[in-house]
């Protein structure tokens, strides 16, 4: 896009992945940080929810494999939930895990174009939006998406993986 600055590199490399797959999203790189939901909501004048979040857990006995959830910025992951979708058990992963199975720190992990091939799992509360609102690879990178669009670049399933009170 002439006149658009140029993006960052690890904003280019998830720039790159959405065109690959067909898709028109444009990653905006804003000067304040998008790291949380609330940040990235307050930011761009949405509701929290439509901040579609990417965490990364270790999955399998041992926790080596990774599995990504991209879940809605208004509702906590149920790890269970998860655990009882893919058969195996789950846990939390460190910022040094997330790095090397996504190629992204966390609070900039976009929802494709990861260093490794992952499961993921699609918060069925995303659905409910006509636009989402996920990380560009960099903490202050945004771009929007529609849900459907969301589900097919990144190649998950819809599933509740939402904590209920």
């Amino acid at each position: 896009m002439s006149g658009s600055p140029a993006l960052s590199a690890s904003a280019q490399r998830v720039q790159d992945a959405l065109s690959s797959k067909g898709l028109d999203c444009r990653i905006v790189e804003h000067a304040a940080s998008s790291r949380t939901s609330a940040e990235a909501a307050a930011l761009l004048g949405c509701e929290v929810g439509q901040i579609a979040k990417s965490l990364v857990f270790r999955r399998g006995a041992p926790g080596t494999d990774a599995v990504l959830v991209i879940a809605s910025g208004a509702n906590r992951v149920d790890e269970a939930k998860v655990a009882a979708i893919l058969g195996e058990p789950v846990g939390r992963a460190d910022a040094a895990f997330v790095r090397t199975a996504t190629g992204y720190a966390i609070g900039g992990i976009p929802p494709l174009g990861h260093a490794t091939a992952m499961p993921v799992l699609i918060d069925r509360d995303l659905t409910s939006y006509a636009t989402v609102y996920a990380a560009g690879g960099t903490p202050n990178a945004l771009f929007p998406i529609a849900p459907g669009d969301l589900v097919r670049a990144s190649g998950g399933r819809l599933a509740d993986v939402a904590l209920r009170a």
